[in-house]
């Protein structure tokens, strides 16, 4: 699963990156965590915008928010009731600079990894939004989805999130395909090769910890 993630470049580096301008100026954040608002690029009145959207997805039909979804199985989202409707309809990208892992090592103690791409760039991670009502108020809210893990995300964790590409990001994004056959072959885990993974320190388990020094490796105990 996908529980933790960074999103701390400036605005102008994903104006660049996802081509499309006018990035909410949202805080750095080093530790952002479920029930938070994370960045999401959607389409809306038939082009690209930006969102801010509750990380934790509430279905319409939920009765309260006390149970919402962080992350959905790509290999069941278009059929489980929570997910379906929003991923033939509702699908968005989800903007981060990299993601926290944790692997249980033989003294099992959870040891925290950062794992973003070798280039730097950001992450476009697939992603599905849909709405709740809250006393007749609209809350928007959605869920990262994962797939299983490559190479690299493999010796720390077996799901990874969903990270797209160049024309994947547009076909995941496009309102006129709704099509599972034609969806579901996006959700493949991202080549190893374009990825690293590395140590990072425990504070990183405290949601208040929020630094860039949650990003710096270090050398596992």
């Amino acid at each position: 699963m996908c529980g933790r993630f960074v999103r701390a470049q400036a605005s102008e580096t994903y104006d660049d990156f996802f081509g499309v301008p006018d990035v909410p100026k949202m805080f750095a954040s080093y530790n952002v965590a479920p029930t938070q608002a994370i960045l999401a690029l959607r389409i809306q009145e038939g082009a690209k915008a930006w969102a801010a959207l509750r990380w934790g997805l509430i279905p319409s039909w939920a009765k309260d928010k006390k149970t919402p979804f962080i992350n959905a199985r790509g290999e069941t989202v278009a059929d489980k009731p929570a997910f379906r409707t929003a991923f033939k309809k509702r699908r968005c990208l989800i903007l981060a600079d990299g993601y926290f892992e944790w692997k249980t090592l033989a003294s099992k103690q959870k040891q925290p990894y950062y794992l973003r791409l070798k280039s730097g760039d950001p992450l476009a991670i697939a992603g599905i939004w849909e709405t709740w009502l809250c006393n007749g108020d609209p809350v928007e809210s959605c869920a990262i989805i994962t797939t299983e893990a490559n190479e690299v995300s493999r010796t720390i964790h077996d799901r990874m999130p969903v990270i797209l590409r160049g024309t994947d990001t547009d076909a995941w994004l496009d309102p006129d395909v709704a099509d599972v056959k034609a969806l579901l072959p996006l959700l493949r885990p991202l080549p190893a090769e374009a990825m690293i993974a590395f140590p990072v320190s425990a504070r990183v388990n405290k949601v208040s910890e929020n630094d860039a020094g949650l990003i710096e490796a270090v050398t596992q105990s």
